[in-house]
């Protein structure tokens, strides 16, 4: 029996769309694949999954008494693995099969909380470590280049948080970002570089910077820098998006 391949477009919606498709022709040896990862394979039936927002909301609706799980769902779709479709179907079929969506004894639900684990952290450490400098137009801005793509997850945050000021959030390795308007999100996409954001700067970002750098060094004591827990809790890979150790 070959193997049924069900080729998305990379939307959530897509690939709720595919597990209805696997439930309507009642597919039994099924993969999901986004079309990004798509390779074609000789012992494998393609079918190209249009997306199609009815049969995506009758699947999500149908998740809706497992909270946390459908939480899980959603946040691995986000986790961007190449496999991350085949824990999402097993562990929706475990589920909606045994009513049980807290049984971590199953390797995909086990594995879809993982996930979800991975991807709070990231999302916690971007809500902390997220900078915004200002431009000419008094438009705020940030750039992010986050492990998982989380920006769908801080986006609420910043909304409330700097409800009184516009902002662009930028995810420059998605190549996609959101902006606030003072009244709704968006999402935008820019051809942006650090050159054309450095041109766009207010002429007094670049003091703010010097004066926060200085502010830093002077408040820190020097007998008392433990590097190893600052590590742990300012990993390297988030300085870039610190104004005290990596100013534009």
């Amino acid at each position: 029996m070959k193997t049924h391949t069900l080729k998305y477009d990379s939307t959530f919606e897509g690939l709720l769309t595919a597990v209805f498709t696997v439930y309507e022709e009642r597919l039994s040896s099924v993969l999901i694949v986004e079309e990004r990862f798509f390779e074609a394979n000789f012992f494998s039936k393609v079918n190209e999954v249009f997306t199609d927002e009815s049969k995506a909301s009758r699947v999500w609706e149908g998740l809706k008494e497992f909270q946390q799980f459908r939480t899980s769902v959603y946040r691995s779709f986000l986790s961007e693995l190449p496999d991350k479709e085949v824990y999402i179907l097993d562990a929706i079929r475990y589920v909606l099969k045994t009513r049980n969506d807290k049984d971590y004894g199953q390797p995909s639900v086990l594995k879809l909380a993982q996930l979800t684990k991975q991807i709070g952290r990231e999302k916690h450490r971007m809500k902390a470590f997220v900078r915004f400098k200002r431009t000419k137009d008094d438009v705020y801005v940030a750039i992010i280049e986050p492990d998982f793509n989380v920006l769908p997850l801080i986006a609420r945050h910043f909304k409330n948080r700097y409800a009184d000021q516009q902002f662009v959030i930028y995810d420059r390795k998605r190549n996609y970002g959101i902006f606030y308007d003072l009244n709704t999100v968006e999402l935008i996409e820019l051809d942006f570089d650090d050159a054309v954001l450095k041109e766009a700067l207010h002429d007094e970002e670049m003091h703010y910077d010097k004066m926060w750098q200085d502010y830093f060094i002077s408040t820190g004591i020097k007998s008392r820098i433990n590097k190893k827990l600052h590590l742990r809790h300012v990993p390297k890979r988030y300085w870039k998006y610190l104004n005290e150790k990596n100013p534009l």
